[in-house]
């Protein structure tokens, strides 16, 4: 069965990249892993003495099941078979990663995501999907 990474966050984009996933999906015959990752807290003000906890393994069940239950839910209605990953780390390298690991043969990812201050200081998930990702990609807008 071929496999299509789709990289998601509560955005608009990541709602169409779903929404891109559950129409193409069925003929391509693909199963969907749906990722999400949770970014890694940065220190509050850049002091080494205020670092925001890491989200515990309660949390990011609960960030599975929302995930799964609602951002997934154009998937489950076309009745694609898909998966949820929820992991903490960079958006862009875990996507990459993952995409490897499953020996996935399409990425997709909304062409704009949550943004805000990592987007101006790393650079959005897109941008750096482009860069390095080693497999075909769809940015859907």
């Amino acid at each position: 069965m071929k496999k299509i990474v789709v990289g998601v966050d509560d955005s608009e984009c990541a709602q169409r990249a779903v929404r891109w996933c559950a129409d193409h999906a069925p003929a391509l015959g693909a199963e969907v892993i749906v990722v999400h990752a949770v970014p890694i807290p940065v220190q509050v003000a850049m002091s080494p003495y205020y670092a925001l906890p890491s989200p515990t393994e309660d949390q990011l069940e609960q960030m599975r099941d929302l995930v799964a239950r609602d951002w997934c839910k154009p998937l489950a209605d076309a009745g694609v078979p898909h998966r949820v990953i929820v992991i903490e780390g960079s958006p862009a390298a875990d996507i990459v990663e993952i995409a490897r690991r499953e020996g996935a043969d399409l990425v997709v990812a909304g062409r704009r995501g949550r943004g805000g201050f990592a987007e101006l200081v790393l650079g959005s998930t897109s941008h750096q999907l482009t860069h390095h990702c080693d497999r075909p990609l769809v940015l859907v807008p």
